[in-house]
């Protein structure tokens, strides 16, 4: 064992709040130690907040920089709304970790690193020059407390009277690192435990999860008992509103809040999807749910799910399908059908860096054009977006509501950023949701002639929604365009004309069911901070702070971007400055300009990840202080 630090008694240390990042090699169980440290503070009672970094690699060599995987938690005494900008602590289980992460630790923060992969092969393999290691670089040393613990050997030792193979007992080092940071920031070893003992013993693994738990064990007493930390912290529960919680993911609520809203309109759901980064777990989360009624299919392709997803909705299942990027693209010449069908179809994207394969692990929210106009000709659909891994649950009942009021498609435009975060969830009071009303036909609109499929609803102009096989409701579906009332084939421009705007039309009436925007702060100024998406607890809390600096800004966030909510108009004109922070070189500020006719200031970054808050401070400033125009980077 080595430190940097001469061996002390740790003092009790109480804080607000802490971000700890977890980074080693893909297969070092980093995401998994994050989850678990997650669950604990949870547990605890903390507010928090989470960050996963997949490597974009599939099986990278072993300790290279491609390799790494990162787990960011911040947990804390109070509201946060973001997983931290800088990091307080690292766990580094490798050099490529390392290398990869220092730069995002603040200075003077705690680098714990196991020192026993820090030899010339590994060193070699992420870069370093020969002959050369970071532990011992001065420069290095005197920017932060850096902890040399020998975990992979004192693993080995804490396990070796168990009888299980060097392979099996390697792979216990996380649980290790885990123990040292519970002891570090006051966890409880007994959620962890206990998860440790179902998840493998539902299995047939006890001797597993027996290692795994005495590896978290030595951990902790080894940060106890080592004396390398002048400080113990401790983080006090978060108070919260009275209710039940739990900790939940953006995909985990986003599968959630679809089942329910099949459960609301007391129908069956129908899931179609083809595996892609992040979108992949949607399928994963359904498919556990067959005890609701869901039914999950996994095509052979992207356009192969969303014609799986029409049928089901043409035979009267609440019907969905989920992608990325990329496979938006694939799906748009069928989502034309589904505009021209005029079907209740929701088709989930959970954007990523793009283009093409671009950074598959990585966050973006550059697919709201696409998501808007990516179709061939007028083929207009609504378009929402979830706010934060908890709002995943609501926009996803949203987005059912809306698309069987409207008879339309409906785009759910997650993120990655959203997607695989994680923060506090209050459940819902199921009596409380609202139900999904849905009314299939049971006899003919036309006891004159044939039934009539396109006679609309006055007040919504939506069509009725008539399910195969009802006697005498007998009609014609197809990608041809449909005569008004009849849905009969029709070449006619004045018809056709007609049927265009009555398809952009419906959707514009929604606006007078979604709710107004809300906005928090001032409400008039010298800036509105307008975003959508993954970006809300960034700004939010960036808003917060130049509040406390003493701007008069107010932020807002848009979850609905078509139709756009009512009074979007007369919130943009009470402020001076509208300023609109993206994940992409400025759609939604186009958008705004273009049918508001207002200047709209962007700050726009396409780095995978979402904004830091200081930067985002910054950047507000430097416009307040300007005249005009984007922030350039």
């Amino acid at each position: 064992m080595s430190a940097t630090h001469t061996k002390m008694p740790a003092e009790d240390q109480q804080i607000d709040a802490v971000a700890i990042r977890f980074a080693g090699d893909s297969g070092d169980g980093m995401q998994l130690t994050g989850g678990f440290f997650t669950d604990t503070s949870a547990i605890v009672g903390n507010d928090i907040a989470t960050f996963p970094d997949f490597p974009a690699e599939i099986r990278a060599p072993r300790g290279t920089t491609y390799g790494v995987s990162g787990f960011q938690l911040q947990f804390s005494s109070s509201d946060i709304h973001t997983p931290g900008d800088s990091v307080n602590a690292l766990v580094a289980m490798n050099p490529a970790a390392l290398k990869t992460n220092i730069e995002d630790v603040e200075p003077g923060g705690i680098v714990i690193v196991n020192e026993d992969e820090f030899t010339e092969v590994n060193l070699r393999k992420c870069g370093y020059p020969d002959a050369y290691n970071p532990l011992e670089d001065d420069s290095l040393q005197s920017s932060y407390r850096i902890v040399q613990v020998p975990m992979s050997r004192l693993t080995r030792e804490s396990l070796a009277d168990s009888g299980m193979g060097a392979k099996n007992i390697d792979r216990c080092r996380n649980m290790f690192a885990l123990g040292i940071m519970y002891w570090l920031y006051d966890r409880p070893l007994e959620p962890t435990i206990q998860e440790l003992e179902k998840k493998f013993n539902a299995k047939g693994n006890e001797a597993v999860a027996e290692i795994n738990v005495k590896a978290l064990k030595a951990g902790y007493y080894f940060g106890e008992n080592a004396e390398l930390f002048p400080s113990r912290f401790h983080i006090a529960p978060a108070t919260f509103e009275p209710g039940t919680y739990r900790k939940i993911a953006g995909n985990e609520a986003t599968a959630i809040g679809f089942a329910t809203a099949a459960q609301l309109a007391k129908k069956r759901l129908f899931y179609a999807g083809y595996p892609i980064t992040p979108a992949s777990e949607l399928l994963h989360h359904l498919a556990r749910m067959k005890n609701f009624g869901v039914r999950t299919f996994q095509a052979e392709d992207e356009i192969a799910a969303v014609c799986a997803a029409i049928g089901a909705a043409f035979a009267g299942d609440l019907a969905m399908c989920g992608t990325s990027g990329p496979g938006i693209a694939l799906k748009a010449e069928a989502m034309g059908l589904a505009v021209m069908l005029e079907l209740p179809l929701v088709i989930v994207d959970v954007q990523r860096a793009g283009p093409a394969t671009g950074m598959p692990t990585k966050t973006e929210q550059a697919d709201l054009l696409q998501a808007l106009y990516c179709r061939p000709s007028e083929a207009p659909v609504i378009v929402v977006a979830p706010a934060s891994p908890a709002d995943c649950f609501t926009m996803a009942i949203e987005a059912f509501r809306l698309s069987v009021r409207a008879m339309c498609p409906v785009i759910y435009l997650s993120d990655g950023y959203i997607a695989n975060g994680a923060e506090p969830w209050k459940l819902p009071d199921i009596e409380s949701l609202e139900p999904i009303s849905i009314t299939h036909p049971t006899e003919t609109n036309n006891p004159d002639g044939p039934y009539l499929p396109y006679m609309r609803v006055e007040e919504t102009l939506s069509r009725p929604w008539a399910v195969p096989g009802t006697a005498g409701l007998e009609h014609r579906v197809g990608g041809l365009e449909k005569q008004d009332i009849t849905g009969e084939v029709s070449y006619d421009p004045a018809n056709h004309e007609h049927m265009v705007r009555l398809r952009a039309e419906k959707i514009e009436r929604l606006q007078s069911v979604i709710p107004p925007l809300e906005v928090v702060g001032p409400a008039s100024g010298e800036a509105l901070l307008l975003g959508w998406g993954g970006t809300q607890g960034s700004i939010t809390t960036a808003a917060n702070r130049l509040r406390e600096r003493g701007h008069k800004i107010a932020n807002a966030h848009l979850r609905y971007l078509n139709p756009f909510p009512k009074n979007l108009g007369d919130v943009l004109q009470r402020y001076d400055r509208i300023i609109v922070p993206e994940i992409n070189m400025g759609q939604l500020r186009m958008l705004l300009r273009a049918k508001f006719l207002i200047d709209v200031i962007g700050i726009n970054r396409v780095r995978g990840k979402s904004f830091l808050v200081n930067d985002l401070v910054d950047d507000v400033e430097r416009v307040l202080k300007s005249d005009k125009g984007a922030v350039k980077q």
